[in-house]
């Protein structure tokens, strides 16, 4: 009986480490099982990355204008059919000379789902990038930043990195210390503009650009950080 006991208790430690596991894995900003991952970039020069999730939608304009004012180009992770339904606005990023990325089709989360599911999302989304006139070598930034196997395995097998982030001021309370305290040279900064109707994210994003060049740093896409990795 008291083996039978210490077995059933051994069985359900093991099932809560492995759930455990699968948990921080699949929210791990910085590592993978498979291929590469990029969540910021060890560099000595002062340059930081500046994404935007989701859309395009109507607040496009709005956000090209701000980054258009201070000469700062930008990397968008856009969704395959929200490009379907605002072409016009993806066109847009793209004439303004900002960064695409890849950020599924559907912005369904990209853990437990079939290969083919999380291969459809990705090339049919690729396809509508390259429709808006994108020409660049196109990045990926799963929704949420959820990842497990599949997903990074078929990256690897692309030679496509994983791109997440590591400053995100939307999860902060005083967004601006928290981005003046944690910000470093190659840093990835993540923010939600695409969806606000309040007019907070684009105060924000000009906040951030304001005390950042005020710090003499440079903003760069994703693309160009990877390429100062080191330097």
């Amino acid at each position: 009986m008291k083996k039978k006991i210490l077995f059933i208790s051994i069985a359900i430690l093991l099932v809560f480490l492995l759930l455990f596991c699968t948990y921080k894995l699949m929210n791990s900003r910085t590592f993978q099982l498979f291929g590469g991952l990029t969540s910021n970039v060890e560099t000595n020069q002062k340059v930081v990355a500046l994404t935007f999730d989701d859309g395009p939608t109507k607040n496009v304009d709005s956000i090209l204008a701000v980054l258009n004012q201070y000469n700062i180009k930008a990397t968008f992770f856009l969704i395959g059919n929200e490009i379907e339904m605002n072409l016009t606005e993806a066109e847009k990023i793209v004439k303004a000379g900002h960064q695409v990325g890849n950020h599924t089709y559907s912005h369904r989360r990209m853990i437990f789902k079939s290969p083919f599911f999380i291969k459809e999302e990705i090339e049919e989304t690729d396809i509508l990038i390259r429709r808006i006139g994108y020409e660049d070598e196109i990045d990926f930034r799963p929704p949420n930043g959820k990842k497990l196997l599949f997903l990074p395995y078929y990256l690897n097998k692309q030679k496509r990195d994983t791109i997440t982030w590591n400053i995100e001021p939307d999860s902060a309370v005083d967004k601006m210390d928290y981005v003046k305290q944690n910000i470093k040279n190659g840093s990835i900064i993540l923010l939600h503009p695409m969806y606000d109707e309040t007019g907070e994210q684009l105060k924000l994003i000009e906040d951030i650009i304001k005390l950042l060049l005020d710090e003499d740093y440079e903003f760069v896409t994703v693309n160009e950080l990877q390429k100062l990795k080191d330097e």
